[in-house]
């Protein structure tokens, strides 16, 4: 039998479409290719972007804002010492980029004007850190990547 040149083509189409579908269903069955969202409740937290927004604006009025820097204890947060730390509240989320496991949340207690974030809770590499705090009914956030 001759294969001709219009046969040839279809078969070289059926060839190329098959090794992009194999590729295709292998990473998408294949566990070994983890695919997570950013977020579970991704639309939940979307709605809330205007407040975040906001608290952020509230946040650059500050004089002083959040600063952090890394310590042999671990990730020290500094709240503004302009603000009496009993009246600070909120939560603290940090978020791994690259491992959801790693993620936690915490909520803001502090004894003095700085937060310790154990060295043990975190690994060397990228962090998304977003403190969203309260001080005397006003809401602020403060939202950076840092390098630990």
């Amino acid at each position: 039998m001759k294969i001709n040149w219009g046969t040839g083509i279809v078969i070289a189409f059926i060839a190329f479409i098959s090794f992009i579908m194999y590729f295709v269903i292998n990473m998408s069955v294949n566990s070994k290719y983890n695919h997570d969202l950013v977020s579970e409740d991704y639309y939940a937290e979307e709605l809330q972007f205007q407040d975040d927004i906001n608290k952020l604006e509230t946040a650059k009025t500050l004089n002083e804002n959040i600063s952090y820097k890394k310590t042999n204890e671990g990730l020290v947060i500094q709240f503004p010492d302009t603000f009496d730390y009993k009246n600070i509240k909120g939560k603290l989320f940090l978020y791994r980029p690259s491992n959801k496991q790693l993620d936690f949340e915490t909520a803001i207690s502090l004894s003095n004007s700085n937060l310790l974030i154990p060295d043990n809770r975190l690994v060397d590499g990228r962090w998304n850190i977003k403190i969203d705090w309260q001080y005397n009914g006003k809401s602020y956030l403060f939202k950076e990547s840092i390098n630990y």
